[in-house]
């Protein structure tokens, strides 16, 4: 599904790979899917095993980058652990430059508040992260009425990243009636990326599409 329009938004994808490594298949191919679909995109490769807010300022520094190169409208797409990053951008980015104007996050990390998928917490947070410190890097915690629009999507099956991370958000999204959907699929394990031939989960993209479509 073609986006047409005057001003095709620039979405910045981020692969996962739980903050010390990029997953290969969720970064390229992505972008090659979006540009298909009448998008600019690009992938960011974030730096790894650095501590908050290392990964988080590099990320403001490639908006702001895209944006003056004369980008008006800039998306984030983020699976897991840059689905956190992705995350954490579209909710704090209050300058001009760093602003995010959507986000899609597949199966992403949300809470740094939760014992789920530790690892992510301990490389980001470090070991005896303060209870306030874990609290600034959790998605559910820092969602208001300004906050840009979502599109999440998660299995209930995944086990490394449980839709528990989804709900939280969700909930914190509707509690601040910001614009958002969800999509939680029966079936399907962690990591799926396009989600080519995944069942249900396959339908994610064209429903991504769709209401990107939706924004412009």
């Amino acid at each position: 599904m073609a986006v047409t329009g005057r001003n095709p938004a620039h979405v910045v994808v981020l692969p996962g790979g739980g903050y010390t490594e990029h997953a290969e298949h969720e970064g390229e191919p992505v972008a090659q899917w979006l540009q298909e679909s009448g998008l600019n995109a690009s992938v960011f490769y974030y730096p790894l095993n650095q501590r908050h807010p290392v990964p988080l300022e590099a990320l403001e520094a490639e908006i702001s980058r895209i944006r003056d190169a004369g980008e008006s409208r800039v998306g984030l797409m983020g699976f897991s652990a840059g689905g956190h990053l992705a995350g954490l951008a579209a909710l704090t980015g209050s300058a001009p430059q760093h602003r995010v104007d959507f986000a899609v996050l597949g199966y992403s990390i949300t809470s740094m508040q939760t014992e789920t998928y530790r690892p992510s917490r301990l490389i980001l947070l470090g070991e005896n992260a303060t209870p306030e410190l874990r609290r600034s890097a959790s998605l559910d915690a820092l969602v208001t009425a300004g906050s840009p629009p979502f599109f999440l999507w998660h299995t209930a099956e995944d086990p490394y990243v449980p839709p528990e991370h989804t709900y939280l958000l969700a909930t914190s999204l509707a509690q601040q009636r910001v614009p958002h959907t969800v999509h939680v699929f029966p079936h399907g394990p962690h990591s799926l990326g396009l989600a080519h031939g995944a069942g249900e989960a396959a339908a994610w993209t064209d429903m991504a599409m769709r209401w990107i479509h939706g924004l412009t």
